[in-house]
């Protein structure tokens, strides 16, 4: 099992993820066609799904406030 601790854990793993403020990752996914947007809680190793979509939904809102899914 995989425990990110911190950010750089992340981006290790995953090197085209964004780290973005208020603790919110970006993943690309497809090739970059879509998103996942994902709050992390990393001393309790919680990961919150906020956005799944596509790239151009992704375009039209705050990654850094967005909480749906």
């Amino acid at each position: 099992m995989i425990r990110w601790k911190t950010p750089q854990d992340i981006k290790e793993q995953y090197m085209s993820a964004s780290i973005c403020s208020n603790n919110r990752v970006v993943f690309n996914i497809a090739g970059n066609k879509y998103r996942l947007v994902v709050e992390m809680q990393y001393r309790a190793g919680i990961v919150w799904v906020k956005f799944v979509g596509t790239h151009a939904q992704y375009d039209q809102f705050n990654v850094e406030t967005v909480n749906e899914y």
